[in-house]
């Protein structure tokens, strides 16, 4: 595997893209909502490249090596050298049609020499848990990584890169076949719960009605304060913890949207009836030591130094790091090593294994990492 990384700039992005030295058979690509030449970007990479697979996704911020950037690309251009790949992408009109979206794309990559499925998604038009849902009801035993499109933190439009076409409500499926291909994955959070666990008794799939019997929206709104008066964005500092039962690991929910007239909270993963959330709280330092801990999950999976690792984190966290963002980057370069190219972005949902023995989860307020090499 041969890997070039590229941060493009607004200014003279035509011109970086002179210092690809290698024959890509992936172009991935994490793109700035504010990039304004995306659709000139894209030609002109098709062009260049026919042959090459091209995806990608907006983004809530751009991770290129230990920075985080906006208003950029951070590209990626991948030559396998013994992994064979495969490109499929399917529409996805409304979420209720999360769950067979998924499963149509799984049927579509699913292959007995399937080693693992990079998934990239529209952030604001599926159901992720659903989505992940599908791909499992079809290849259980396939590790799966990926996450759900970003746009800052407006909420307004989200978009997925599928070859040479922009579009939204789609999803993209990149396969990778083979023995040589050795990947790892982990997801880790570090945020705080605080609060008693609340029961939740009304909730359509992800939208949430009612919390221990009381509007959920005026109950949540309860605990923000004054950035109540801000959401959905101010809803990315203060998520829920969710669990199904005592026994499973409990995964993180972030709010997309919220409705007045129902006092509903619309969310990127399910909130099933029966289920118990509890509020979140950031601690800094405990963000930070999630990232190191995600990279030393996916490191030690492969055993040996990584040729590439994508990183997808949560805007949630990145709200909450300010200025201190970069610092989550910055050690999970620690773990993976100087010479392994990172690339990645902030996303409005992440998708993974908590481990190596896990099944697929959504998760949200994580820091995601996928690490692949051939071997």
């Amino acid at each position: 595997m041969k890997v070039k990384q590229l941060s493009l700039s607004s200014g003279n992005w035509l011109e970086e893209l002179s210092q690809i030295d290698n024959s890509p058979s992936i172009l991935l690509l994490f793109v700035s909502p504010l990039f304004s030449d995306k659709e000139n970007l894209v030609k002109e990479l098709a062009s260049a490249y026919p042959e090459a697979t091209m995806i990608g996704c907006s983004t809530s911020g751009e991770i290129s090596g230990v920075n985080v950037k906006d208003d950029s690309v951070s590209l990626t251009a991948i030559e396998l050298e013994k992994v064979d790949h495969k490109f499929f992408a399917v529409q996805v009109e409304d979420m209720k049609h999360s769950f067979c979206a998924g499963g149509k794309l799984a049927e579509k990559l699913n292959n007995d020499d399937l080693k693992h499925v990079l998934v990239l998604s529209d952030g604001l038009n599926v159901n992720g848990g659903d989505l992940v849902a599908g791909f499992r009801s079809i290849m259980p035993n396939v590790s799966i990584t990926g996450g759900l499109a970003g746009d800052g933190s407006d909420f307004n439009q989200t978009f997925v890169i599928a070859n040479g076409e922009i579009k939204d409500k789609i999803i993209v499926g990149l396969g990778f076949y083979g023995e040589g291909l050795k990947v790892g994955f982990s997801s880790q959070g570090g945020w705080d719960s605080f609060g008693i666990d609340r029961l939740v008794t009304k909730s359509d799939k992800n939208v949430l009605y009612e919390l221990d019997g009381m509007p959920a929206l005026e109950l949540y709104k309860s605990y923000l304060g004054d950035n109540a008066d801000k959401l959905p964005g101010s809803g990315l500092l203060f998520p829920l913890s969710m669990r199904v039962n005592d026994h499973d690991a409990p995964v993180v929910r972030t709010i997309l949207g919220i409705d007045e007239e129902s006092q509903s909270l619309t969310f990127a993963g399910n909130l099933p009836e029966g289920s118990y959330v509890r509020l979140m709280k950031a601690n800094v330092d405990r963000l930070i030591d999630g990232a190191k801990d995600s990279a030393k999950g996916a490191f030690s999976a492969i055993e040996e130094n990584a040729q590439l690792a994508i990183l997808i984190s949560c805007v949630g966290r990145r709200l909450v790091l300010k200025q201190l963002v970069e610092e989550e980057i910055e050690v999970v370069e620690e773990i993976v090593g100087e010479n392994t190219s990172i690339t990645g972005f902030y996303s409005y949902g992440e998708i993974a294994p908590f481990g190596e023995f896990s099944p697929c989860e959504l998760h949200n307020q994580t820091m995601t990492i996928t690490t692949i090499s051939e071997c």
